[in-house]
């Protein structure tokens, strides 16, 4: 693989590479003592098992295995191939590699030099460039500064104008050297229907670009100047391989940075209420591209941050959106607060009518906790003169709580409970009992399977066999003489497991290409992430640096042990087999062959 890009190139870029910085974009890190430590971002876990050691530049997870330095972690996290590992890395230090990218891997991973990147960012810059240098823009940046759009807003958020012409677009992106079928993949036109040519899906738009991570313009929202009937409010590009809106934050690439600083991020429900709160000073703001929260919004926000505060507008909808937004952050252990709009205002109403100060401090840095809120929102639209919506409000928030709250939360709200529903603490503390009874029950079988999930991974690292081939092929991959050795003098291949089999063959082939150990180097070549875990764990055995030759011995003597035993197993079936189809020959001489393979132990 590594020997399409040039190796001066390979080592300057992981020279450059501190795996802090990159596991850092990914894992909340925490130092402590020479080594940093996280959540492991590659299997489920509550308590910290995933060490980087900086002064060796390798990760390794005690719980699940995963391991390696900062390229195989962008081949895993990002599930990319080694090239693409090295050119994203090379870009965060300006050296650039020339690679094809893997098909198929979404908008995350999408080179910025795709062609369709190149398009948009293409149309994000004349649109930029016409609404602030041309007489044709300048109504719609009048319209952006009675609006509060200063200069600065509008260019840190890369805001233009669309022509009310039908094609500008269409044909300057041809001069450019863009074809149909590259037209059509973007979304930035679109083929007539029922006449041959293309028109502009953008006309007459304010243009508010889409970026992605890396802060290139993948997508576009535009905004008409004024409202008719026949037009929607808001026009979006449509989803293309480089935009999936159910992967897409919009303003990661500027809030970044201030996210983590405090590992905090404030979600929005759109992208105008992001660039209403940069207004005000928010840094750390992100939105969803008008869908619900997914799996993948929350692996991206896990990356920067501990806490999020949902703010989404106060109507109904909001409310709602806001619960729904909520409840899977909590489920995926976020500090979740929700800070809570009045009258069903949205965040520019507020911040136009009362300040950006007052938004700062009395909305975003006063938000509601979780189960606060969830109270607030079964309360709403309930008359608690009427026995049924009481016993509803009850039964919604003590469901909330069951097997989710602490002794003391418990408490507290069940005193609230009881002070607005003016029903005795007692009663409302059995019905919490009986729920969360129900709660326990439920949740025993998931129990059950974690617990005997568990041991299965631990089974495999006990056994001598698998100490023996460790510690065999840590000498192999620490000096290539030692593999020169065992290619030489051992018949068959040492080893006894297909895994460490299969590692024998790749490092044979890797020495012969390059002569020297380079436990890094070889790791990079490796495209099973099972066998790359497999060389983690060899590479942090210890070895006994004094006597090398007398442990080499011993871990060929063990193996050669196991395999004759294995052979012994097999002749006494075989000789049983021969014993029922009355072979008795075949019988005898596989008794004998035992016998002689006894001796030889």
């Amino acid at each position: 693989m590594s020997n399409r890009i040039p190796e001066e190139v390979i080592e300057e870029i992981r020279s450059k590479a501190d795996i802090v910085d990159v596991v850092g974009e990914y894992v909340q890190l925490t130092k402590r003592g020479r080594n940093w430590f996280g959540l492991c971002p590659f299997h489920g876990e509550s308590t910290p098992s995933f060490s980087v050691t900086a002064d060796k530049q390798i990760f390794h997870c005690f719980g699940c295995g995963a391991g390696g330095n900062a390229i195989t972690f962008l081949m895993d996290i990002e599930n990319i191939n080694f090239q693409e590992a090295l050119a994203k890395l090379g870009e965060r230090s300006g050296i650039e590699v020339d690679v094809q990218s893997s098909e198929g891997k979404g908008a995350a991973q999408t080179r910025n030099d795709d062609p369709l990147i190149l398009m948009h960012e293409f149309a994000a810059d004349m649109y930029h460039h016409i609404l602030l240098n041309t007489e044709e823009g300048q109504a719609a940046l009048d319209y952006l500064e009675n609006r509060g759009f200063t200069q600065e807003i509008i260019e840190k958020y890369r805001i233009g104008w669309a022509l009310p012409e039908w094609n500008y677009m269409e044909v300057a992106l041809r001069r450019k050297g863009y074809d149909d079928e590259q037209l059509e993949a973007s979304g930035l036109a679109i083929k007539r229907e029922k006449s041959d040519g293309w028109f502009d899906r953008f006309r007459g738009r304010i243009m508010f670009p889409i970026m992605n991570e890396n802060g290139k313009a993948i997508a576009f929202s535009g905004r008409v100047l004024e409202q008719s009937k026949q037009e929607a409010k808001y026009m979006n590009s449509p989803e293309s391989p480089i935009f999936q809106k159910s992967q897409v934050l919009y303003n990661v690439h500027l809030a970044r940075g201030a996210i983590r600083k405090n590992r905090k991020i404030i979600l929005f429900e759109g992208f105008m209420d992001v660039i209403a709160a940069g207004k005000a000073g928010i840094d750390n703001a992100l939105a969803t591209m008008g869908t619900s929260l997914t799996s993948q919004h929350i692996r991206q926000m896990k990356r920067f941050a501990q806490e999020v505060v949902v703010c989404f507008d106060g109507d109904d909808a909001g409310w709602e959106a806001a619960k729904r937004a909520a409840v899977p952050l909590e489920e995926a252990n976020f500090k979740v607060g929700i800070a809570v709009l009045p009258n069903g205002m949205d965040p520019d109403d507020y911040v136009r009518q009362n300040g950006a100060d007052a938004f700062r401090e009395h909305i975003i840095e006063k938000p509601q906790t979780f189960i606060a809120f969830a109270m607030m929102h079964a309360r709403r639209h309930k008359n608690f003169q009427y026995e049924n919506d009481l016993l509803q409000y009850i039964q919604e928030v003590l469901q909330l709580l069951a097997g989710k709250s602490s002794p003391v939360e418990r408490d507290l709200y069940i005193k609230q409970l009881s002070a607005e529903t003016k029903l005795s603490e007692e009663a409302i503390l059995q019905q919490y009992r009986r729920l969360e009874t129900r709660s326990i029950e439920r949740s025993r079988p998931k129990a059950a399977e974690s617990v005997q999930a568990a041991p299965r991974r631990e089974q495999k690292k006990i056994t001598s066999l698998h100490r023996a081939e460790r510690l065999l092929f840590a000498h192999a991959l620490a000096d290539p003489a030692v593999m020169d050795k065992l290619a030489r003098e051992v018949e068959t291949i040492p080893f006894i497991s297909e895994e460490y089999q299969a590692l024998y063959v790749q490092l044979l082939g890797f020495y012969e290409e390059w002569e020297k150990a380079d436990f890094h180097k070889f790791l990079e070549t490796l495209t099973d992430q099972e066998l790359r875990k497999l060389v983690m764990e060899t590479a942090l055995a210890e070895r006994d640096p004094d006597h090398p030759e007398e442990e080499i011995e011993d871990c060929l003597k063990h193996l050669n042990k196991h395999r004759i035993e294995q052979q012994i197993n097999l002749k006494i079936q075989q000789s049983k087999e021969a014993e029922k189809q009355h072979d008795l020959k075949r019988a005898l001489l596989l008794a004998q062959e035992v016998i002689a393979l006894r001796k030889s132990l």
